[in-house]
């Protein structure tokens, strides 16, 4: 499947997990990809999945801070003068940190707001004068059941979550008339880099019985990064051509 031949394509959160899983999807479907994220070493390992897939002369990793408006713009400027202009925009890096909301301090808000929400806004501010010279560009945020449903201890994540779908609401109806689609991603129930250390991300005395109702339904145990990496390859290229302002859950029935 070529779905992506001749599209350029720029993955934030590229080095672990969801985002470099729909990385090397979109490789696999011919795309050539800027792979963007903080953590070089993983973005090493990002380059090196792709060099043993047969894809990596199609990818060139960046290193971006996200909540760095000032890297932000110098980061979108390098990949669009590499790729020679943006047809996709996958906003999959962003952070949690857990905290009783009670206790849970101003710098630690700030700094989820700012990873996920506030980079999500920096990334596709940057990316837009691109994408709309696209004719046909697509701005892929991600979301997560967090921002609809109650998960417990995250009061920051869920609110910074939750902008993120209102953003892609109003990016799609505001540019719809210049061909850009806009949607969100809520992923649920995934294994990544968030879930797999979630105890180290919460306080230690939370009750874990207010986690079960955040299981699959359909399996035991967690989906896998690539599950959702398909659905972000099948949204952002022209088989998807017809979705837009809205978003797609995707957590093995958890959320019912």
């Amino acid at each position: 499947m070529e779905r992506y031949a001749g599209r350029r394509v720029l993955v934030t959160g590229a080095a672990s997990g969801i985002g470099q899983a729909v990385v090397l999807r979109i490789l696999a479907e011919g795309g050539r990809v800027v792979a963007a994220d903080v953590a070089k070493e993983g973005l090493e390992e990002t380059v090196q999945r792709a060099a043993a897939a047969g894809s990596g002369e199609r990818l060139v990793a960046e290193v971006i801070d996200i909540s760095d408006e000032a890297a932000v713009n110098a980061g979108v400027t390098a990949a669009v003068d590499g790729l020679g202009g943006l047809d996709v925009l996958v906003n999959a890096a962003g952070m949690l940190r857990g905290a009783h909301t009670h206790k849970c301090g101003l710098d630690l808000w700030n700094r989820v707001i700012g990873v996920n929400l506030t980079g999500t806004f920096l990334m596709t501010r940057a990316a837009l004068p691109a994408l709309l010279g696209s004719g046909r560009g697509v701005v892929v945020n991600f979301s997560s059941t967090a921002a609809q449903f109650g998960h417990p201890f995250m009061a920051a994540y869920s609110a910074s979550k939750g902008g993120i779908l209102s953003f892609t609401h109003s990016i799609a109806q505001e540019y719809s008339r210049q061909g850009l689609r806009a949607v969100s991603i809520m992923p649920g129930g995934v294994s990544s880099g968030i879930t797999n250390n979630i105890a180290s991300l919460v306080p230690e005395d939370v009750d874990w019985n207010l986690f079960l109702k955040l299981n699959p339904a359909i399996k035991e145990g967690f989906g896998m990064p690539e599950d959702i990496a398909g659905v972000v390859a099948m949204v952002a290229s022209d088989d998807g051509a017809f979705i837009t302002g809205t978003e797609i859950r995707v957590d093995g029935g958890a959320h019912q």
